[in-house]
């Protein structure tokens, strides 16, 4: 179960990195099919959380996920479970953002919350079987 909450992890890294980069170099990401969705979202005003680009946010907490994996037994699981539900909680919220006050949706922002929501379950199975 840690080697796929690495995996996953990774993975989250490197679609939020992608997003940073893309926010930073000032680039239209790219998208399956031209993707205008992901555009609307990334230069809406709900890409940013005071003043901190969200896809920069997401990046640190996908490396937080990472560095639970340093630390052994209850202290990483508990720590694992509690910053991938708070993240699922945050992805849920922009996923909402989108739909509702955007009415667009960004690929990269849908595949990150599968991620978080994969991240989540694994997390709280590691906790639950290790009670």
């Amino acid at each position: 179960m840690r080697r796929l909450t690495a995996i996953l992890a990774l993975a989250g890294v490197a679609v939020a990195g992608y997003l940073t980069w893309v926010h930073y170099a000032g680039l239209e990401p790219f998208c399956v099919g031209g993707g205008e969705g992901c555009e609307r979202v990334q230069t809406s005003r709900w890409a940013t959380l005071a003043g901190v680009p969200v896809a920069l946010l997401g990046l640190g907490g996908y490396a937080a996920i990472l560095l639970t994996l340093a630390f052994p037994g209850e202290a990483g699981r508990s720590g694992a479970a509690f910053l991938t539900l708070v993240g699922l909680g945050f992805s849920a919220w922009l996923t909402y953002v989108e739909i509702a006050e955007i009415g667009a949706i960004c690929q990269w922002c849908v595949a990150s919350a599968i991620v978080m929501a994969l991240l989540a379950a694994v997390s709280v199975m590691r906790v639950v079987r290790a009670g």
